[in-house]
């Protein structure tokens, strides 16, 4: 990758390739999410929209937010084909508000692995007895797993997805075995309640 922002980077990789992820959500996130009760989501980190699309056609009403425009177009593509309304919202999720009070039955992080904290904007987001979702790849992966990035900093663990998780209730935490043509990766889920 070239030293350009963040955002342009993302940009060019998700326009070099028609989709850099499956158009189908991460099979935890949906083990999660599927029965969850549709309300008021948002989806950190939103990439090309998978979760953000898949959300929205189980009847949520959803926000996406991700700093990579060429990103979210493909999930407003998506999005549209399905007859599906979602906000797409091209901003950096480590500086990006919503409106003075507005909140979120559900906040999703899946995949978005950065060394700002970003649970902390999370936690204040949630609704009463709404869920911080997040899904990613567990440190562990870095020896013992395949794919994902290669900078420990970036990456979860337990202990770390419980102190992110602060005063929420924790409903679930632990590592995720997930099979890719590649061999499994390893990745850590939370399900936290406020």
């Amino acid at each position: 990758m070239t030293a350009g922002h963040p955002a342009q980077e993302w940009d060019r990789r998700y326009a070099e390739h028609e989709r850099v992820w499956s158009a189908t959500p991460n099979v935890t996130v949906e083990e999660i999410c599927a029965p969850l009760a549709p309300g008021t989501a948002l989806d950190l980190g939103a990439g090309e929209g998978r979760h953000a699309v898949w959300l929205a056609g189980r009847g949520w009403s959803v926000t996406a937010v991700d700093f990579s425009a060429v990103g979210l177009d493909k999930g407003r593509t998506g999005a549209l084909r399905a007859g599906l309304d979602v906000e797409w919202v091209v901003a950096d999720v480590r500086s990006w508000r919503p409106a003075p009070g507005t909140t979120y039955d559900l906040v999703l992080v899946a995949y978005l692995h950065l060394a700002d904290d970003v649970f902390a904007q999370a936690r204040s987001l949630l609704s009463p007895g709404g869920r911080l979702v997040v899904v990613g790849h567990a440190k562990r992966n870095l020896v013992d797993g395949v794919g994902g990035p290669s900078n420990p900093a970036l990456l979860h663990d337990e202990a770390e997805l419980r102190t992110a998780a602060g005063d929420l209730t924790i409903e679930r935490l632990g590592e995720v075995i997930r099979t890719t043509p590649d061999g499994d990766a390893i990745d850590v889920a939370l399900v936290a309640r406020r």
